[in-house]
């Protein structure tokens, strides 16, 4: 898994959306682990106050949840996970229709080039997306799966 820091947007917003595409996607499975956030930081090279920032407020959305001392994990709850899909799809749908319409494409038109993009593009393609060797380009371990 990659996450690019970019730096026009706070950290912890990166971290918090990226998680979202991850389980809003099903990379990241209902009740599965998340990296400690002392791992997630060393990994990424961030402050671990970010992480923690981050963390807490996918808890607060129920992203995630953490009982004690134990590791958080992803949420289990449908509904939650749908939500987030349909908030992640409507603002890149927001983003799509305010650039159709800037360029005086009709809807008519649109439909078909939709449908061609959207047969022609993989799954897992990520906008942005650095070349290698990107210094901003960092890879994400899960915890562990005991």
């Amino acid at each position: 898994m990659k996450f690019t820091i970019d730096n026009r947007t706070p950290v912890y917003l990166q971290v918090v959306e990226y998680f979202k595409e991850q389980i809003a996607s099903g990379q990241l499975k209902k009740g599965e682990e998340m990296p400690s956030r002392r791992e997630l930081a060393a990994t990424l090279k961030i402050n671990p106050n970010t992480v923690q920032r981050a963390y807490k407020e996918m808890e607060e959305a129920g992203l995630i949840y953490t009982d004690g001392n134990v590791p958080s994990k992803v949420t289990e709850d449908e509904q939650i996970i749908k939500q987030v899909r349909e908030q992640l799809l409507t603002e890149a749908l927001e983003q799509f229709v305010t650039t159709a319409k800037n360029l005086h494409i009709s809807f008519d038109d649109l439909l078909p080039l939709l449908k061609r993009q959207y047969e022609q593009i993989p799954t897992q393609v990520k906008k942005g997306k650095p070349s290698a060797g990107d210094p901003n380009d960092r890879e994400i371990i899960r915890g562990d799966k005991r």
